[in-house]
């Protein structure tokens, strides 16, 4: 499988559809990103891939902003946003899971 450089829509689209039933898996507080958050999205997203985060109201945070923030320093593609959540995807080094459709 190869790696994954940009997305298309139709592969944006399946990973959205996947992220649909998804809990957040990790949240940004006060302190916003810090280098111990980055670690924790970084092994997230080789285990799972697809991932979920939450802004907790009192970080202040632009949504969009942080998640382009974030899926820029774990080299993850910003899926979407909605609300004070969003999603980002890295295809695993190791084991790849998510397979897209043809």
């Amino acid at each position: 499988m190869k790696k994954v450089d940009t997305l298309t829509g139709k592969q944006r689209s399946f990973l959205k559809g996947l992220a649909n039933g998804m809990k957040p898996i990790a949240q940004i507080g006060k302190s916003g990103i810090t280098e111990n958050f980055i670690k924790q999205i970084d092994d997230a997203l080789e285990a799972r891939e697809l991932i979920k985060v939450n802004i907790l109201e009192n970080s202040l945070l632009d949504t969009k902003e942080t998640a382009n923030k974030v899926a820029k320093m774990t080299e993850a593609h910003f899926i979407q946003a909605i609300g004070n959540k969003f999603v980002i995807y890295r295809q695993s080094k190791k084991n790849p899971k998510i397979e897209f459709p043809r």
